[in-house]
């Protein structure tokens, strides 16, 4: 008795009610012919049944629709030639979206209230989203690059403050090889926000020569001199998509030194051998003419008195 008296309010009405309820279940049972109980069954299992049928109908026609449509987003990428990784992505989201959409359809078709479903499933997609945030943001990277094309594997970029050949590009990274062999991985999200400097993209590359020489020395023949080098220089472009003529000009009178600008056009492939072997020609050629490079150097006047 004392320990009837302990229990909460609420939980002797629950139990009320349930007793209750049982009693008012068994007098229905007791009451009711049995022919009507077996009909009122049978209809309820009809019904039942007609509702399993009509979501298994559901069910099939939507996962033919979805194969359909999954389909024709396929053929969509291949006629426009999308890049296969954002092409699968998409795919593989519109194909996973439909079938979360049919599913709830499909479960609802059978009576059952959906709400708290769709609620849970748009709770659970929040705090997906909130604690992949970085990797969702590396996705949105991704497809910018993907649709965009700022490079493509074989491009020699620089960005993030590295340098180096694309190797791959998926929708999540980057993935670069430096000139001397090592990978770097760079997250999507990061690359597409920043700068990025693609050498590969353009046919021609400008390259770029400063020579000092000592004060004394003729403009003329200096000039001549660089014009005979370049001349020799058979991987200079002379095209109309790049200026008909090297340009060769005096380009700073320095505190020890005369500096000469030599500008010529080159295909981007051949950049850096044509830098670096006429950098070499030019360390040997110069002095062969007579004209000798600098030293940095400073006169001192004594004045006795």
């Amino acid at each position: 008795m004392l320990q009837f008296l302990q229990t909460p309010a609420v939980e002797i009405a629950d139990t009320l009610d349930l007793q209750k309820a049982t009693a008012e279940l068994v007098e229905k049972i007791a009451t009711t012919p049995a022919d009507q109980l077996l009909s009122d069954f049978a209809d309820k299992a009809i019904g039942f049944g007609l509702k399993v049928l009509a979501a298994l109908v559901i069910y099939f026609i939507g996962a033919w629709i979805i194969r359909k449509i999954k389909k024709l987003v396929h053929n969509i990428f291949i006629r426009r030639n999308t890049e296969h990784s954002i092409a699968s992505f998409v795919e593989s989201l519109v194909s996973i979206s439909l079938t979360v959409f049919l599913l709830i359809f499909t479960i609802s078709a059978l009576g059952i209230n959906t709400t708290s479903i769709a609620a849970l499933l748009a709770a659970g997609g929040m705090a997906i989203g909130m604690a992949l945030s970085g990797t969702v943001q590396n996705f949105a990277g991704g497809i910018m690059l993907l649709v965009f094309k700022p490079f493509k594997a074989g491009d020699y970029i620089e960005a993030q403050g590295f340098s180096g050949t694309v190797a791959d590009v998926s929708i999540v990274n980057t993935k670069l090889t430096t000139t001397d062999n090592r990978n770097i991985i760079i997250p999507n999200g990061i690359l597409s926000n920043g700068t990025i400097n693609n050498y590969s993209q353009n046919v021609y590359r400008r390259v770029e020569w400063l020579v000092d020489v000592e004060y004394g020395v003729s403009s003329d023949q200096m000039k001549s001199v660089l014009k005979s080098i370049l001349d020799d220089e058979k991987r200079i472009v002379y095209a109309p998509a790049a200026p008909a003529d090297p340009m060769i000009a005096l380009n700073a009178l320095r505190d020890s030194s005369v500096q000469f600008v030599v500008r010529a056009w080159v295909r981007s492939e051949d950049y850096w051998s044509v830098l670096y072997d006429v950098n070499e020609v030019i360390y040997n050629r110069v002095p062969e003419k007579g004209i000798q490079f600098p030293y940095p150097q400073i006169d001192v006047h004594i004045n006795n008195r």
